[in-house]
């Protein structure tokens, strides 16, 4: 009975991709708006370059785009999600339950800064400042000097990601977990890491952009974003000292700003061989991302030698990501 419910399972699969086949010749990409002006120059330059057509890039979030990504297998479906964050377990579990088998790939590395407009106040900045200024069960406080009167006597106003991005998650998890520990905060895995309701922190969607663009017409307000947003427009925008480290390109690859983290893109077993040109898409990404790849001209921290041979790796052979592997 298992032999045939699996074969039953496996055919339906193959004959959903059979239509993606003839229905579909575009690779469709979604996922978080942080790797998406990378995923997006990869993609036009892969049309430049190649045979294939220019795929489809979409900027969901992360959590959206892995939802998009885990709900199944064929030509609604898409072949490729980024993630500003690792894909969590219950996530592949969806996968894997949905009948979606997937490779993960180091997309590159990035720093989340706390910026504002260069007209704005100079901020010298601590995690535990952050957290006392952000955290629902912190302080509460309304003006940075509150917290300490060597911070801009102005009132907090914090543009930032929503939770299904992950922008958000990431900033929860380095910043706000360290910061609340730094501050002697309670329940620093749990309530700790929520952040302020009362319109201090306010979301901004999953448009980088946007913060950017909210930033330059308000400079009091500060901005939580990825660090190639600050690099793209440091002519406008300036990044805030966290703990005595300026977010530069330097100190995020050496990791000595705080606030670094890794992202990812996720390819669907399924859709290669497929959709055309979703293992050749992949390789011009990984490629894209070394030491001489173009994706640093856009602020995107490249992986080291080792790193970079398991990403091509991964790319070549497909090991599949599971819930006992992860």
């Amino acid at each position: 009975m298992n032999f045939v419910k699996l074969t039953a399972s496996t055919l339906a699969i193959a004959a959903v991709s059979a239509t993606a086949a003839s229905a579909r010749d575009q690779i469709r990409i979604v996922g978080s708006s942080t790797v998406f002006p990378f995923s997006t120059a990869v993609a036009e330059q892969f049309g430049k370059s190649t045979d294939f057509a220019t795929p489809v890039v979409e900027s969901t979030g992360s959590g959206g785009g892995v939802k998009l990504f885990c709900a199944g297998v064929g030509e609604e479906h898409p072949d490729i999600t980024n993630a500003s964050r690792r894909i969590k377990q219950s996530e592949v579990e969806t996968c894997i339950e949905n009948g979606v088998s997937l490779t993960e790939v180091v997309a590159g590395y990035d720093g989340i800064v706390i910026a504002n407009a260069k007209s704005g106040p100079d901020f010298e900045l601590t995690l535990g400042q952050v957290w006392e200024a952000l955290a629902a069960n912190g302080p509460m406080p309304t003006t940075w000097d509150e917290i300490d009167p060597a911070l801009p006597a102005v009132e907090i106003e914090v543009l930032g990601p929503p939770p299904t991005s992950g922008t958000r998650d990431a900033f929860e998890e380095l910043a706000m977990a360290a910061g609340c520990e730094e501050a002697g905060g309670d329940d620093c895995e749990g309530e700790g890491l929520h952040i302020r309701e009362d319109g201090k922190y306010i979301e901004s969607g999953e448009n980088d952009n946007l913060i950017v663009s909210k930033l330059e017409a308000n400079d009091r307000a500060l901005g939580v974003f990825g660090f190639s947003f600050l690099d793209q427009n440091a002519d406008a925008l300036k990044g805030a000292v966290v703990n005595d480290v300026e977010p530069t390109f330097e100190a995020i690859a050496a990791g000595d700003y705080p606030v670094s983290r890794s992202m990812y893109f996720y390819i669907k077993h399924a859709h290669v061989g497929v959709i055309p040109g979703v293992i050749e898409y992949a390789t011009e990404f990984v490629n894209a991302n070394g030491d001489d790849g173009y994706l640093i001209d856009l602020g995107l921290i490249p992986v080291d030698e080792d790193l970079m041979a398991k990403n091509q790796d991964a790319v070549a052979n497909l090991p599949e990501l599971t819930a006992e592997n992860y």
